[in-house]
């Protein structure tokens, strides 16, 4: 008689999947059991979103065996996989934003009459409505969904899952957009969904998601299953070298610096609906760390700097002199660079080539008379994917084909190309690996030891303890204290968070 612990719904066995140029995965074993929660983790790069693809049947393995309940099956695409009931769901909903709530839970499956094929509208926003309030959701089955917060469009997505009766589940980086309260819904859903019988395979970068959630855990790293733990038997620092494969001994590996000149100085800035009153200095060297929660104003503040949104009111001042930014060029021009929260809209040309978009700032000074200097070009391009490690089979490779985090490295690459004095960087490691955050933070410790000026927004609490010299907290568009870095603590940031200090 087999033991109930060693009955699998899902098993993969020796898969592998090979793409031009590079190996996704190899010989990768994992299994999921009924009602487990089974977390996967791994550097940006390991393999994770190949596995998946193949579970959800997207890609075909190349190699290897897929056993569903012990007996072999082909997914031969995501229509195959989902009567199998494996459904996903993503960091970024996979919805339509102008269809309805019930629209996007029924899409591909509707309910029709059993003999006039008839949509029956009424039944599917009444089963709507009944599977989010399952899930605690008190969303309108008529809204949009486009009208939705992602925290909402991820219970919808949950829902439409359940819709199908999803036996497993999967999560790819589902708390990443979420404040700390919705983080905590979600792990009640999953709970819940779990003791329901649903099994769920949870992709996270991390650390808390992990030890909260999940009975077990797989680390994939370049490709191969290093093992299977029960997350109550590893510890995080043993975690972290099974991904890396080394010891990580300063995951904010600041340096001390002395400050040199006033670079920018805010004075009164004010944006109508946004903020008002900010005001702030950032010299030479410092790296400025702005705290708070999410919608608390701070990528606004940022924004209108850069002249994404220009301020409505008060005065920028760069090395001294006031200046008007209307435009990000303007920005650029006096030496001002922005690394956005939201890279695959505001950050990555996705069709083009990682070369491409790490030149395309810079792209004036690698022309003479109209004539573009290629071998220069290739040149930085190659510097940059070699100085932070991203993982690609070249610099012509389309950045669209990248893992989350070698596609936020590109973004860094792009600024640190246009050798700028000011950088601006929002949430500069959100959903990235624990290896790709010590390598940012060391290039921000880096730069900022070579004189440049760098503005930190992070909602991570450890970051911004471990790598600003000077704290900003800002609350309902507001700031409402300011900590130097031995003043700070995690505790006094987060009690100006959430409250407007009253001040004499």
């Amino acid at each position: 008689m087999v033991d109930a612990e060693d009955r699998y719904i899902l098993e993969l066995r020796g898969v592998s999947k090979f793409f031009p140029g590079l190996k996704a995965l190899d010989r990768v074993d994992f299994n999921l059991r009924g009602g487990e929660i089974h977390a996967i983790v791994g550097e940006n790069g390991a393999g994770k979103s190949t596995l998946i693809k193949i579970i959800t049947g997207v890609h075909q393995p190349d190699e290897g065996d897929i056993l569903y309940e012990g007996n072999k099956v082909v997914f031969h695409n995501p229509t195959v996989a989902n009567r199998y009931q494996i459904a996903a769901v993503y960091q970024q909903p996979a919805s339509f934003p102008h269809l309805t709530v019930t629209e996007n839970i029924f899409l591909g499956h509707p309910v029709t009459h059993p003999t006039t094929k008839r949509l029956m509208w009424k039944e599917m926003r009444q089963e709507a409505k009944r599977l989010l309030h399952s899930l605690g959701a008190d969303i309108d089955p008529s809204a949009t969904m486009g009208s939705l917060s992602v925290a909402q469009q991820q219970m919808v997505e949950i829902a439409k899952a359940l819709s199908v009766n999803a036996r497993i589940l999967i999560m790819d980086e589902p708390t990443a957009s979420l404040t700390r309260r919705e983080t905590e819904d979600l792990y009640n859903i999953t709970k819940k969904l779990r003791d329901s019988g649903v099994s769920a395979i949870f992709i996270s970068h991390r650390f808390e998601d992990i030890y909260e959630i999940a009975e077990r855990v797989t680390v994939l790293r370049d490709g191969k299953t290093m093992g299977t733990w029960k997350v109550n038997e590893i510890t995080e620092h043993d975690l972290i070298k099974a991904m890396v494969g080394r010891e990580i001994n300063q995951l904010f590996p600041k340096k001390t610096v002395s400050f040199g000149r006033e670079l920018l100085k805010v004075e009164g800035l004010y944006r109508i609906g946004y903020f008002s009153d900010i005001s702030f200095s950032l010299r030479a060297g410092e790296i400025l760390g702005f705290s708070g929660l999410v919608g608390s104003g701070r990528s606004e503040v940022a924004q209108s700097i850069f002249g994404i949104a220009p301020a409505d009111a008060g005065k920028i001042l760069v090395e001294g002199k006031e200046v008007s930014i209307k435009s990000p060029m303007e920005a650029i021009s006096y030496g001002i660079g922005y690394l956005p929260e939201d890279r695959l809209e505001q950050g990555l040309f996705l069709p083009l080539s990682i070369n491409d978009n790490i030149t395309v700032s810079i792209i004036d000074q690698l022309t003479n008379r109209g004539w573009l200097n290629p071998s220069r070009e290739y040149e930085i391009s190659n510097k940059m994917l070699e100085l932070l490690k991203i993982k690609a089979p070249g610099i012509f490779h389309p950045v669209s084909s990248l893992s989350g985090g070698n596609q936020q490295k590109v973004v860094v690459a792009k600024l640190l190309a246009a050798r700028l004095k000011i950088l601006i960087m929002d949430e500069p490691t959100k959903g990235v690996d624990v290896g790709a955050k010590a390598a940012i933070h060391q290039i921000m410790s880096d730069l900022a030891a070579e004189g440049l000026g760098i503005i930190m927004i992070s909602s991570e609490m450890p970051e911004v303890l471990g790598m600003s010299d000077n704290v900003v907290v800002m609350h309902e568009g507001r700031i409402t204290a300011t900590f130097s870095r031995a003043e700070a603590t995690q505790e006094k940031l987060m009690e100006a968070a959430v409250k407007v200090t009253r001040f004499a």
